[in-house]
């Protein structure tokens, strides 16, 4: 099957994986030409489509060629006027004969829906389709500058220079200018309209500017590690934008504790090649002299009393989820069709052909069952919930391997804070989670307690968007301690979460859960932990959520001060 078959089955909605486009290119198991062709092709077609339809029916193309369907037509059409190399199939293929004897009136066709757009050149016309792309869009391009390379005024000056100042997120998306926001909660973070592509420019080579979600820069930013802190774990790194964020606020930390011992970042990442991915970004990024990268170490197999990590008193957990809030994971591009020889002009969405004609089929049969939900991680692997049983099921079972990472981090006998933070929207991987925590022997014996309100950083304390009270058991304090984001509300962010846990006191090794060594069974951990110091408290032990200085409104912990600072950003990959 050749490269336009084996995308134009992609679009028509017959791969046998759910989830968005790039979840059905690169999790498809039965594709043969090169994924990465694959998918370069059906995003460009889908977004030039509206073009390239106008082109198919006003050449007639489709009345001529009885054996093209319309996604094939655009397919072949696109590559014919648009890619370098022109189709990309033997002169002598059926299906390049079919397009190029209708080179000259295709060619002539587009050249008239240029006119028609009022546009100068093809370069003006890409221009044009970008900016109709990026109209109704609700996501600037958010863009962190890197503190370990350059600054933002250096990149206010440079990059950025000719774009004006906007005052708000919202009149970056309203306008068709080059605008630029500053961010009012996050340092050194801009946002500038999505049409504009930084993957090229030499800042981003450099590693002086990573694209990256403003709320996916708030663990880093909540943490707020201080020299006194020591050193950091990053317990779930790959790709790395959390990672590097962290560093640019150690170093900013170590160069201001004159005398002091610099702390270094132990980035963990179990995964081979996501920790290739890792190491590339830390080296671009200039964090490679302050981050060391333990390749395919499951941070879960740490042993916490190990001297190595002795000075470890923070940690950022950002584990495996649901992906449920990560902005287009869910989504198919919009695919504009020409009419089929015979029919009338059809537009449609990726969504409405999701449904392959033999599901069709059945359609009535199935008017009463359950829409499927499909969940696509952080990996970026799919997991079709056929009902709402199966979805909170995969829910749960996130959630309780979250619980066991974070329940871990909260181990290591130096830790004075820790992160635990998610791109989901559902509570059974946030609010639930924290609260588990909360109520853990760990936590209760080792004296952690949320990090209210009050108490952080600035920026964090001034973000409106906290946890919601109904998934705290009503205690308003423990969600007013919780972050969120929510997509498509206007402040042009993902869906996010992100608590912060803190504890005071000396290092207190009589406390970390004893490790007793057994021997190694195949397929068992090298230790296991006591029973009884995991897990939730007995049902007659009481459980303060909140110290009692907070709960009094109180001060709770001195307020951290300002720190400095997941696709082709960085590898493709959002973080």
């Amino acid at each position: 099957m050749s490269l336009y078959h084996e995308t134009a089955s992609i679009l028509d909605g017959d791969a046998p994986t759910g989830g968005n486009l790039r979840s059905r290119v690169f999790n498809n198991k039965d594709i043969k030409s090169p994924r990465g062709q694959i998918y370069a092709l059906a995003v460009e077609t889908c977004k030039w489509s509206s073009v390239l339809a106008e082109v198919v029916d006003n050449s007639q193309l489709l009345q001529c060629e009885r054996k093209l369907t319309p996604v094939l037509a655009l397919l072949l059409v696109h590559d014919l006027l648009l890619a370098k190399g022109g189709i990309a199939l033997p002169v002598s293929h059926g299906l390049r004969a079919a397009i190029e004897r209708h080179r000259s009136r295709l060619t002539a066709e587009f050249t008239r829906a240029r006119i028609r757009r009022k546009c100068s050149s093809v370069s003006a016309l890409a221009e044009h389709v970008e900016a109709l792309l990026h109209s109704t869009s609700k996501h600037p391009r958010w863009i962190r500058v890197n503190t370990l390379k350059s600054t933002l005024d250096d990149q206010l000056a440079t990059t950025f220079d000719g774009y004006q100042r906007a005052a708000s997120v919202q009149d970056v998306l309203a306008g068709p200018a080059k605008l630029i926001y500053v961010d009012e909660h996050i340092p050194n973070l801009v946002a500038v309209p999505p049409r504009f592509d930084f993957a090229k420019s030499g800042a981003y080579k450099s590693g002086a500017i990573i694209l990256q979600d403003k709320a996916s820069c708030f663990p880093a930013y909540l943490l707020d590690p201080q020299a006194a802190d020591g050193d950091v774990i990053d317990g779930c790194a790959a790709p790395g934008n959390k990672t590097t964020h962290l560093a640019s606020i150690v170093h900013s930390r170590n160069q201001a504790a004159e005398g002091a011992l610099h702390a270094k970042i132990y980035a963990f990442e179990k995964d081979a090649k996501r920790a290739k991915t890792l190491e590339k970004m830390v080296t671009t990024a200039g964090s490679d002299g302050i981050t060391q990268i333990h390749y395919g170490h499951d941070f879960l197999k740490v042993d916490p009393a190990d001297e190595k990590f002795s000075r470890v008193g923070a940690l950022l957990l950002d584990p495996s989820c649901s992906g449920s809030g990560i902005v287009g994971r869910d989504d198919m591009p919009d695919l504009h069709l020409p009419a089929a020889a015979g029919t009338k002009t059809q537009t449609k969405t990726q969504k409405s052909a999701k449904v392959s004609a033999s599901k069709k089929r059945k359609r009535e049969d199935d008017d009463d069952a359950e829409p499927e939900k499909i969940l696509i991680d952080d990996d970026g692997n799919t997991t079709v919930a056929s009902s709402e049983k199966d979805l909170k099921a995969r829910l749960q079972a996130l959630s309780d391997f979250q619980f066991t990472l974070m329940l871990h981090a909260l181990k290591f006998s130096a830790a004075r804070k820790a992160t635990y933070s998610t791109c989901s929207i559902h509570a059974e991987e946030n609010e639930h989670v924290v609260l588990r925590l909360l109520q853990s022997d760990i936590a209760q014996q080792r004296g952690w307690r949320i990090l209210p309100r009050d108490a952080q950083v600035k920026g964090m304390r001034d973000w409106p968007v906290r946890g919601q009270v109904d998934f705290c058991d009503g205690d308003m304090q423990v969600a007013e301690a919780c972050i969120r984001a929510h997509k498509d509300d206007g402040r042009g962010v993902m869906g996010f979460f992100v608590a912060a846990f803190v504890r005071d006191g000396q290092q207190d090794e009589s406390l970390v859960p004893e490790i007793r060594q057994v021997q190694k069974v195949p397929n068992q951990p090298a230790y296991e932990l006591d029973s009884t110091l995991t897990g939730s408290p007995p049902a007659d032990q009481s459980s303060s959520l909140l110290s009692s200085d907070s709960k009094a409104g109180g001060a709770g912990p001195p307020e951290l001060g300002a720190g400095s600072g997941d696709d082709s950003d960085w590898g493709g990959f959002d973080d």
